[in-house]
């Protein structure tokens, strides 16, 4: 009888393990999404040319390089130039296909996302599936599973942390979706949070994460303080996109006013227009919500809160007031829905304070001072330093501060980013050739100029002696 009772004990804890799985399974990579990060790449679609984890990304140029004039390629380029199809309609359109590149539900006009339109989403799908046998990517694919099964193990300790308890009861709505964590290896610092929903409503939230790290062998790795900030972010979309949306009319008149006076920032993060600001901003705070929910540093918190004024969410600090109310008084607000209309009513006082939000960011924000290795414009650059490091006059956080010049060519093949212990130190990690000239810029981080108080684009160029 007692070997009988451990029996069903052990029966019993397999079954609640096997229900805490199914609502979140293990990270893992996806063919579907490395194959849609693979063609866009071969499209030369910005946000998928990172060579970060270049272990990976050199196989992927060796294995596919020769299948670049394929008719899928063309297309692709044709609806980036025609539909400004990229960043998160290509994972859209991944985690909307099955196993076999075909469609899980069918696509409408905004079905799989309205920049694709149903006639395109249809026509790309079967190009794809050419494509898929035509470049032998089902090989591709199987001499890259020892790769892709390290980095998911990787990435364990990041998934381990997660509270998904949290969503549930901040948000008010008991899970009824399958989370998903996608380790996305050829998305360089891409992170993407889509969801599919399924006829039988058990919906899929994906969080997509990228590979922005790597150690010393050049595999990418996971420092939870860089990505698990990521993971959260994810997660928050799916449970604040929908509601959100049904009620952007209420919200129209403050968010057309913030996204005008925060659009060059807001552009600069590829969030073309004020709805999508306002998901990014809720996302944002509830990030930060949840680090203070879970006993997060001081430090920790206050760099998150920094790095969001940075990007350009100067009221990020009163938002987080707002669900921290929210929150204390969920007697009158059972759900995040039915907060919203009173955060519609926060943001008409959001616009009125704009100026004040702003005129306290430029203050506060980080500016460049100096590059330890060499000046600025100098044109005898060492080709073997293996990093440059920047320097600024205040603590400085988040990895998107840089982007290409004019000519993309002579952007530099960043691998790995670190900071100094005061944070008052950027150190990017590069591979340089010789008799060459390089150009990036720094986003918004222009030298102090007692002429000119305004953070501007500072452009760093140089160039390496043969």
């Amino acid at each position: 009888m007692k070997k009988l009772t451990i029996f069903l004990m052990i029966i019993c804890s397999s079954f609640i393990n096997a229900q805490v799985q199914n609502t979140l399974e293990k990270p893992a990579t996806d063919e579907r999404v490395e194959l849609l990060s693979i063609v866009f790449r071969l499209a030369e679609s910005e946000e998928y040319n990172s060579e970060i984890f270049k272990l990976y990304t050199d196989r992927i140029n060796n294995h596919y390089t020769q299948y670049k004039d394929h008719k899928l390629i063309k297309f692709i380029k044709k609806l980036r130039e025609e539909n400004a199809v990229g960043y998160d309609a290509v994972m859209k359109m991944a985690v909307h296909l099955d196993e076999d590149l075909n469609p899980k539900i069918p696509f409408s006009a905004k079905i799989p996302d309205n920049r694709w339109g149903e006639e395109n989403a249809y026509k790309f799908v079967s190009l794809l599936q050419d494509f898929y046998k035509k470049s032998d990517s089902e090989i591709f694919f199987r001499k890259n599973k020892a790769l892709y099964a390290q980095a998911s193990e990787r990435f364990l300790p990041i998934y381990k942390k997660l509270d998904l308890d949290w969503y549930t009861h901040f948000y008010g709505k008991e899970p009824n979706e399958k989370f998903i964590i996608i380790n996305g290896l050829g998305n360089g610092g891409g992170n993407y949070g889509p969801t599919v929903n399924l006829p039988n409503k058990e919906n899929e939230v994906y969080a997509i994460m990228g590979a922005w790290n790597t150690d010393s062998e050049g595999m990418v790795e996971f420092p939870a303080k860089n990505y698990f900030p990521t993971l959260l972010h994810e997660f928050n979309h799916s449970f604040v996109n929908e509601p959100l949306g049904e009620n952007y009319d209420t919200f129209r008149y403050s968010g057309e006013i913030i996204f005008e006076v925060v659009k060059k920032e807001m552009k600069n993060g590829a969030y073309g227009s004020w709805e999508t600001m306002l998901n990014e901003a809720l996302v944002r705070a509830a990030v930060i919500k949840y680090m203070k929910d879970h006993d997060f540093s001081d430090e920790e918190i206050s760099l998150e809160i920094s790095e969001q004024l940075n990007r350009g969410f100067i009221w990020i600090e009163d938002l987080v007031e707002q669900l921290e109310f929210y929150d204390k008084n969920r007697s009158d607000y059972p759900t995040l829905e039915s907060f919203l209309p009173k955060l519609a009513e926060a943001y008409i006082g959001f616009t009125e304070n704009i100026s004040k939000y702003l005129n306290k960011t430029k203050k506060n924000k980080p500016r460049f001072v100096s590059i330890t290795e060499f000046e600025n414009g100098s044109q005898n650059v060492d080709p073997d330093i293996e990093y440059i490091s920047l320097n600024f006059d205040r603590s400085f956080t988040g990895s998107n501060f840089i982007k290409p010049g004019h000519n993309k060519a002579n952007f530099p093949n960043f691998k790995n980013l670190s900071f100094s212990e005061d944070r008052k130190t950027v150190i990017l990690h590069w591979t340089l050739e010789p008799d060459k000239e390089y150009e990036f810029i720094l986003i918004a981080l222009s030298p102090d100029n007692p002429e000119n108080k305004v953070n501007e684009d500072y452009t760093i160029q140089f160039k390496t002696k043969n």
